[in-house]
């Protein structure tokens, strides 16, 4: 067995595997609809503080189920392993490991939100509700 190492040291491996995306650069891309903004954020968060304008909502405990394209519970969206996918959770450490397991899916381009929704907002991008 390994030695512990540790949620921080972890999420550097992690991010190391993949290049994360800006706010601005997440929107131009769904915009061009060459990505998929996938939000895992809980109900709760979504009714404080609003959602992205077209992202698909894939609460955490269901997202390699809902974004497997060999799955059979899997989204219309989730088309093919070359699915660009954006996951968004609150502020960029969640989305992390959710991105790293799409990866261990098979889903190649998955990455994940600098900052998540709290940095979307605070650029000034689109924002639904409250």
């Amino acid at each position: 067995m390994s030695e512990p190492i540790g949620i921080d040291v972890l999420l550097e491996r992690v991010r190391g595997g993949y290049q994360r995306i800006g706010p601005r650069d997440a929107h131009d891309a769904a915009e061009a609809g060459t990505a998929v903004l996938v939000d895992i954020r809980y109900a709760a968060l979504r009714e404080r503080d609003g959602v992205i304008p077209g992202a698909l909502v894939v609460e955490r405990n269901e997202l390699e189920w809902r974004l497997d394209p060999q799955g059979s519970h899997r989204l219309p969206e989730a088309t093919d392993h070359d699915l660009r996918v954006v996951v968004v959770c609150d502020e960029g450490y969640a989305s992390s490991l959710a991105a790293e397991s799409l990866h261990r899916l098979g889903l190649h381009r998955a990455t994940d939100l600098i900052g998540g929704f709290q940095a979307w907002r605070a650029a000034g991008l689109p924002v639904e509700g409250p």
